[in-house]
């Protein structure tokens, strides 16, 4: 099953569901899992969909992971009672190829948004995720644009509920055909241009070694502008073992030595047929 089926019907839940969440409710005994190590690790689940949530969210903790994230609203609360907090969360339920680069979107992603982040505040969630959506023969410069001006009403209830939007940055070459924010230059000048502190970009190190590579030099000089990662092997998406091009060691050490505080969370598809023991060969790679 691909993300962008899992991420539909994001927000098809009741206003009335009661969601108690604290992100300093999270298990503190990772901390000796993690051999001492300071990074702050989260699992996606949409790579994990075949596990039941509860049950993900056991096996995942006792291998050091503190978040399962990409939840929906109603998932929230399953993951506090196992202890563990969701990093970033669903959106809208327009997903990733229907986002803020097209006004046609902005009623809706209002709407959407506004409902989740009152629910996030409500919840202690901290982030939500966020999508520029598909260029559809629009220019970088008008894309931009737009998007800071559908952003604008979203991002002052956001500031006002001390909640953050974060955009992901997506390769346009083989998994997101089109999609626009595809370039950490194109992120990065959206950030600026918006100017709040409740957006971010979420840099996705599979994604963007396969559309810029140069990945450890671009972190270093962009880590204001980020504040979550998202991991997965290049070639294929799959485990960030030695059979993949990229290390993951090193990249961990160059984000934790720029100061970052966030999450860092494995997104890669497991080819094992036991995928908790590929999470946690992940985990082990990334406690620099």
């Amino acid at each position: 099953m691909k993300r962008r089926e899992i991420l539909k019907g994001s927000l098809l839940i009741p206003a009335s569901i009661g969601v108690t969440l604290s992100s300093c409710e999270t298990r503190n005994d990772n901390q000796s899992i993690n051999k001492g190590s300071k990074v702050k690790h989260s699992a996606c689940r949409w790579c994990y969909s075949k596990i039941p949530l509860e049950e993900l969210c056991e096996r995942a903790s006792e291998v050091g992971v503190s978040s399962i994230e990409l939840l929906n609203p109603n998932e929230w609360q399953i993951a506090h009672k196992k202890g563990l907090v969701c990093a970033i969360s669903n959106g809208s339920d327009l997903g990733i190829t229907k986002g803020f680069n097209d006004p046609e979107n902005h009623g809706q992603l209002l709407k959407d948004y506004t409902s989740i982040i009152q629910k996030a505040d409500a919840a202690g969630i901290e982030k939500i995720i966020c999508f520029s959506g598909n260029r559809n023969g629009l220019s970088d410069e008008d894309g931009l644009e737009n998007c800071a001006v559908g952003l604008e009403p979203i991002l002052k209830l956001a500031e006002r509920y001390n909640v953050s939007i974060v955009m992901e940055l997506l390769n346009s070459k083989i998994d997101h055909y089109d999609y626009q924010c595809d370039h950490t230059k194109w992120g990065v000048a959206l950030c600026e241009k918006i100017g709040s502190s409740a957006f971010s970009l979420l840099y996705d190190i599979y994604h963007m070694q396969i559309m810029e590579g140069d990945v450890i030099r671009t972190i270093r000089e962009n880590a204001k502008y980020i504040s979550h990662f998202h991991t997965g092997g290049v070639p294929g998406r799959n485990e960030i073992d030695e059979t993949q091009e990229l290390n993951y060691a090193a990249i961990v050490h160059a984000i934790m030595k720029s100061g970052f505080e966030g999450y860092i969370a494995q997104e890669f598809i497991p080819t094992s047929e036991k995928p908790i023991e590929s999470l946690k060969k992940a985990i082990d790679i990334c406690s620099v």
